[in-house]
């Protein structure tokens, strides 16, 4: 029996009709035509599979599997977990969870204070343009969709999908506009930021749309400092904006983020 790998177009609004679809009915005619049981059935659909998620929870499951009807059952409640996962190069929203708006930067409004750059704020409570990030591996523009995970030794940066500057922590000598704390802004400078699950101790898989984190970073040889916002406002030619800054305090509500898959 004959059976291309699954390609991965994994997005459940495609599903009817669509790529994954066409693959389970493909994958059921095969294993028709080819009058093979399910045991067969499992060790083809599992040499298919395309990546190490999709092969981790496979053979988590495929014991317990005794019919076709339930090996596609298991693979379309993979397929459905898989989409959740955030890649590098993905494009993702941040909400500040405990006043419900976005981190957000706009290109060519800098601070009036501090550093002067590109400034950061949290922005509406609907999502726009504005509030766009794009998960980086490294700073040099390299296309990498490996899924992104919490583990320490992977650096994640994140880009501003419309202005194309990074997030940044300017440092503690950089105070932010209202409190000062330590300013944070974007420019070409590409930090690496941390992520930690907020509500799992040492959580080391990978990220997920909706889950609730941390965000940390180092400047040069500082001690860690984390991402925070607050309900506090600084203002700007006759605007105002809600702050978003680094410090080194006790965590606490203000500093959890929902990271949500947009793209």
């Amino acid at each position: 029996m004959s059976l291309t790998k699954y390609d991965g177009n994994i997005h459940p609004d495609e599903w009817e009709g669509g790529e994954t679809s066409k693959y389970i009915s493909n994958f059921r005619k095969l294993c028709y035509n080819a009058e093979i049981d399910v045991e067969e059935q499992k060790k083809y659909l599992y040499q298919s599979l395309p990546n190490n998620y999709f092969l981790t929870e496979f053979s988590k499951k495929k014991e317990k599997i005794k019919s076709t009807n339930e090996l596609m059952k298991e693979f379309e409640e993979i397929v459905i977990d898989e989409s959740n996962l955030i890649r590098y190069d993905s494009i993702i929203a941040l909400k500040h969870v405990a006043t419900g708006k976005y981190l957000s930067s706009i290109g060519k409004y800098y601070y009036s204070t501090g550093s002067g750059s590109q400034m950061v704020f949290a922005s509406n409570l609907v999502l726009d343009r504005n509030g766009l990030w794009i998960i980086k591996i490294n700073d040099t523009g390299f296309n990498n969709q490996e899924l992104a995970s919490y583990t320490d030794n992977t650096p994640i940066y994140l880009q501003h999908k419309n202005s194309s500057c990074y997030l940044t922590n300017c440092g503690r000598e950089t105070k932010s506009p209202s409190t000062g704390n330590t300013e944070v802004c974007c420019n070409n400078y590409s930090a690496k930021w941390n992520f930690k699950n907020s509500k799992l101790e040492n959580y080391q898989g990978y990220l997920r749309s909706n889950d609730i984190i941390n965000l940390s970073t180092k400047y040069g040889g500082e001690p860690l400092q984390f991402l925070r916002s607050h309900e506090l406002q600084f203002t700007i030619k006759n605007d105002t904006y809600q702050e978003v800054v680094c410090h080194s305090e006790r965590l606490g509500g203000n500093d959890e983020w929902c990271i949500e898959l947009v793209k």
